[in-house]
């Protein structure tokens, strides 16, 4: 059994976070490969390590001290060392971190500092051995993970090794450091997992698993126990604060099960991800038939009007390319017989807006074009939906109890998800209707 720890940066915020994560690997002897992120926050009032490196360097860029900045970043690691009991000779790396800055070190390997701290540290606690990122994790040079060699070379370094390895960057061919989007530390701990075959991949933060539902809009949502790979997809596509969205697919593609745990409450279970669950509820279980409820505002919906535009060829294209020449993805597309919708994210279209409407009345000729602002979307999104006669009906029902006015709907094939276009000044009532009806 072997299991992939990634540690957030909550959890390596104090030497007290570092206390319960020595607490969390020693507790089973699988968990011998452990990445973690740079030191997060304290307080609500604290301030994040890798935001203040990337200040460092926008210091250094326009010729302004740094050394305010720098000296808070190094009293945070230090006291956690101190905090600790560790003998790490941290002030030598600090110092030598300093004189890269003024030689002109990268932005990019300046903001990675915090995960490779986070990591000598960790190893020098654990009693693991310390694997820079930059000897395994290639980057090909379009930004894309070359996985053949990251994968080929983790497994020659973690061989029969206990390993605390930085997440959040690699390194380019030319041995130059490079990084993920922020919260690649996610995908750093994915890679590693399926690099390794692992077992399962433990994902802790400070949340015990995904929540069903925004908690800045519902009152103490219930968490998710189980959620399959497809469900996450789009409950993080529609807005769920869940977890990178490229931190899915390494170890979708090899199934490995992903436990989200919580540093802070480590008995909860949390939220288990993988491909598909054998064993589900009876098909007449009607208690959780929603797995979870997201949504995103400000989107726009334009709507083309023609008649015969069902039975017109190409038409669809035209319409589909004016939007790709602006730059503008087409989120979804509901339509009727002789009308086209396209939904759209709001502050985009206005940008091109009148260009947009031109394009489409010279390529198309349509005989009007609707534009439909301030529009919010929100999703029902569940596996057990499939197949089960009435679930549109209980949902469009229970919205128009409390007033509620649906203005567009979408449902995937595979009847995964129900999309709902509502006022924006409905959005928060929508998703509190939607889980006070079906989850409570």
């Amino acid at each position: 059994m072997l299991k992939v720890l990634k540690f957030g940066g909550s959890s390596m915020a104090s030497a007290a976070q570092y206390a319960k994560v020595k607490a969390i690997v020693e507790a089973e002897d699988s968990r011998s490969v452990v990445v973690v992120s740079a030191a997060g926050k304290r307080s609500k009032e604290d301030h994040k390590v890798t935001d203040l490196l990337y200040l460092c360097h926008a210091h250094l860029r326009y010729g302004v001290s740094c050394d305010s900045v720098f000296s808070m970043i190094s009293q945070r690691y230090l006291e956690i060392r101190d905090g600790l009991g560790l003998s790490l000779d941290l002030e030598g790396v600090l110092a030598a971190l300093r004189e890269q800055m003024e030689a002109g070190m990268s932005e990019a390997a300046l903001a990675s500092r915090g995960e490779y701290l986070s990591a000598l540290l960790m190893a020098d606690y654990l009693g693991f051995e310390f694997v820079d990122a930059t000897r395994w994790l290639r980057f090909n040079m379009d930004g894309s993970v070359d996985q053949d060699y990251s994968y080929a070379a983790l497994r020659e370094l973690a061989a029969g090794k206990r390993i605390v390895i930085p997440g959040f960057y690699g390194a380019l061919a030319d041995g130059s450091i490079r990084t993920f989007p922020r919260g690649g530390s996610d995908i750093t701990g994915a890679l590693a997992a399926a690099a390794l075959d692992a077992d399962i991949y433990e994902n802790w933060t400070d949340v015990s698993g995904i929540l069903m539902a925004d908690p800045r809009i519902v009152e103490n949502p219930e968490p998710i126990p189980r959620v399959t790979y497809t469900e996450l997809r789009e409950l993080s596509y529609l807005g769920a604060q869940v977890l990178h969205e490229d931190t899915i697919f390494p170890v979708a593609e090899k199934n490995i099960p992903l436990n989200i745990r919580n540093t802070n409450d480590p008995e909860h279970p949390g939220t288990i991800i993988m491909e598909r669950f054998e064993e589900e509820e009876a098909p007449g279980d009607e208690r959780r038939f929603i797995t979870g409820i997201a949504g995103k505002k400000d989107y726009a919906v334009v709507s083309i009007s023609k008649r015969g535009l069902s039975s017109e060829v190409g038409a669809i294209r035209k319409v589909f390319e004016v939007f790709e020449n602006h730059g503008i993805a087409v989120e979804y597309t509901p339509n009727g017989i002789d009308t086209f919708s396209l939904v759209v994210p709001g502050a985009k279209l206005e940008k091109s807006l009148h260009s947009i409407v031109s394009q489409l009345q010279e390529r198309v000729k349509p005989d009007s074009i609707q534009v439909t602002k301030d529009l919010a979307i929100v999703a029902a999104v569940g596996r057990r939906m499939a197949n089960r006669p009435g679930i549109c009906g209980r949902i469009f029902s229970a919205l128009g109890r409390e007033g509620v006015n649906i203005r567009l709907i979408s449902q995937d094939p595979r009847e995964v998800n129900v999309i709902l276009g509502v006022d924006g000044a409905d959005f928060a009532k929508a998703v509190r209707v939607l889980y006070d009806s079906f989850v409570k």
